[in-house]
């Protein structure tokens, strides 16, 4: 849709299936630097009361959290605008002060019949690929560094991650290596669990500890993360969503219609000196074997060979990066989520469940805007 046609209310939804690519073959999975894309993505809440409440109204005070695109990256990822309208007493825009990741944080006041919040971002991205091929790269920041080593609270860096980390980059002469021996390990050894509650909840520990590396994106991509940083090399988790289908005909690694209320994604990225953030993304391997048509294919299948092969250095851009928190404090609460990747609310202070969107409830649409 045009930019123009959306603010001023008139025109539909644009078919995601309009995609900017040419039909490619079912193999090929090479994501490169190209024509930015832009998009609209439209949160909208309507918060019901928790089972038991009186019909009608919502006791209590209620506040609602919505992320926004927070990460600005100029070579694939940049946010342009966010809008809202609801009819909280309340309404604005705040920022985790540890990573930097904004969002809208809306406050109702008690016996609202049906809290509600609109909001709309638009961005624009793009594929990214040959990441490996930079040179001359800043070097990472002292603060910056620090932040994407340390542990948090599903990501420890010592005990089993860091005996874990050693024995898979044992006879790695540099960091490239130890990256690629890391994303080797993880492909093999993890698990796409089907019947995991969103994209799981990352933690690592438990993970090796019990000898079960099965999960989705925020579990796998996680693990990646954690032993990358027991290794020595910065590394970070990026909490999204897909907005449109894959380019490249996987129906596994896109969104397949406008509402994308289920499709969150979490990617990772490794910094290596030269290159700098290069994106890895093991999880989504593991989704080609699990899922891609017929289902259940081997490692060495051609769609997941060729998925695999380019998801240490690129990755599509039909993806939306909110931001790389983690262990955030939601601003104006006692609540403590673990990533910040899905609308939040609370209702006279209990934190509804964020992966229920028909009870919570919430829809998240996306659509690509033509110029």
């Amino acid at each position: 849709m045009k930019r123009r046609e959306f603010l001023a209310g008139t025109a539909g939804v644009a078919a995601l299936s309009a995609l900017p690519r040419h039909a490619r073959a079912a193999v090929e999975f090479d994501p490169r630097p190209g024509d930015w894309r832009s998009y609209v993505l439209t949160t909208t809440l309507e918060i019901r009361a928790p089972a038991g409440a009186p019909i009608g109204a919502i006791e209590g005070p209620v506040k609602a959290w919505v992320p926004l695109p927070s990460i600005d990256e100029a070579e694939w990822m940049v946010p342009e605008e966010d809008q809202w309208r609801g009819n909280a007493e309340r309404a604005e825009i705040v920022t985790d002060p540890a990573s930097g990741a904004r969002m809208i944080r809306a406050e109702y006041g008690p016996g609202i019949p049906k809290p509600t919040l609109t909001v709309t971002s638009f961005f624009r991205t793009r594929d990214r690929g040959g990441s490996l091929s930079r040179t001359g790269t800043a070097p990472l920041g002292d603060e910056e560094r620090a932040r994407y080593l340390a542990a948090t609270n599903l990501l420890p860096t010592d005990g089993i991650v860091k005996e874990t980390a050693d024995r898979i980059v044992a006879g790695a002469t540099s960091d490239r290596e130890k990256a690629k021996a890391l994303y080797d390990w993880v492909v093999d050894n993890s698990q796409r669990v089907a019947d995991v509650r969103g994209c799981g909840i990352g933690d690592v520990a438990s993970m090796l500890e019990s000898g079960d590396l099965g999960g989705k994106c925020a579990d796998i991509n996680a693990l990646y993360v954690a032993l990358a940083r027991a290794s020595g090399l910065p590394a970070r988790d990026l909490y999204g969503i897909r907005v449109a289908p894959s380019a490249f005909g996987y129906k596994s690694l896109g969104a397949g219609t406008e509402d994308v209320s289920k499709a969150q994604h979490c990617r990772a990225e490794v910094w290596l000196d030269g290159p700098g953030w290069v994106p890895v993304d093991p999880a989504d391997v593991r989704k080609v074997v699990l899922e891609e048509p017929p289902g259940n294919n081997a490692l060495d299948n051609e769609k997941v060979t060729a998925a695999r092969d380019a998801l240490f250095g690129a990755w599509e851009g039909n993806w939306l990066a909110y931001n790389d928190a983690h262990d955030v404090v939601l601003p104006g609460s006692n609540h403590l989520v673990a990533f910040l990747m899905y609308p939040q609310a609370e209702v006279a202070g209990l934190l509804l469940d964020c992966l229920d969107a028909a009870s919570f409830a919430y829809a998240i649409k996306a659509a690509p805007i033509t110029t």
